[in-house]
């Protein structure tokens, strides 16, 4: 049982914080990069639970039978993201070789069930025929925002075992933060589906309009107020 009566302690008024077995570090290690990177993740999780959970009935093109759907399933998967992202927190804070006994540890079977669930999704969606711009008019931004900053995670690991070796790192930990980060991408496009809403496609270059297209849109929105003006 935790029991936390005061958050404050000064411990690291001197630049230091504690690894999980009790040493003490610079807060620029990159082990703590990591971990900071993990709660931030999970505060943008946070987030995205409040929109989901706040969607109304009638999103556009979306029923109230497919809103309950994504209220329901984000809830239940979110929450368990969340703590297994406490979970990965908790281990990075440390060298694996000096883990606490007591410490169940992210495993394969976390790994399986983001997989599962991609899949189960995936049975729902069409394929893609171009890459998807993170774009919607729910949750959808915030989804690729937490698939960004999972990859920023994994780019963190990396760095942990570039620096620390091979065995600074458990194999499973790197999976599932992959694995994780292609869970959001597959999600926010099932959470676009069931809204009724139509993914917003990346155009190449070559194919958009000229930007010269959106100035001449300003000046002709501001030359109708201006003619507007002048019927009072």
């Amino acid at each position: 049982m935790v029991r936390i009566n005061r958050v404050y302690t000064g411990t690291g008024d001197d630049g230091t914080s504690s690894f999980v077995d009790g040493s003490r570090h610079r807060k620029s290690h990159l082990r703590f990069t990591a971990v900071g990177t993990c709660d931030e993740l999970n505060s943008i999780v946070g987030i995205i639970r409040r929109e989901c959970s706040m969607l109304p009935d009638h999103a556009d093109g979306g029923s109230s039978s497919t809103i309950a759907r994504i209220r329901k399933i984000s809830e239940a998967a979110l929450d368990r993201i969340q703590s297994e992202l406490f979970d990965l927190g908790a281990e990075l804070a440390c060298d694996p070789g000096k883990l606490p006994d007591y410490m169940v540890l992210i495993g394969q079977q976390q790994c399986e069930s983001l997989t599962d669930e991609m899949d189960a999704w995936i049975e729902q969606l069409e394929p893609l025929t171009s890459f998807i711009l993170p774009a919607g008019m729910g949750p959808e931004p915030i989804i690729h925002h937490a698939r960004t900053i999972t990859r920023r995670l994994e780019r963190s690991l990396i760095a942990i075992e570039d620096s620390e070796g091979a065995d600074s790192l458990r194999p499973e930990t790197r999976v599932y933060v992959n694995r994780l980060s292609d869970w959001f991408f597959v999600y926010a496009r099932w959470v676009t589906k069931n809204l009724g809403e139509q993914e917003t496609l990346w155009t190449p270059l070559g194919k958009r309009q000229e930007a010269a297209s959106v100035s001449s849109m300003i000046r002709k929105f501001y030359q109708n107020e201006q003619d507007f003006d002048k019927l009072g």
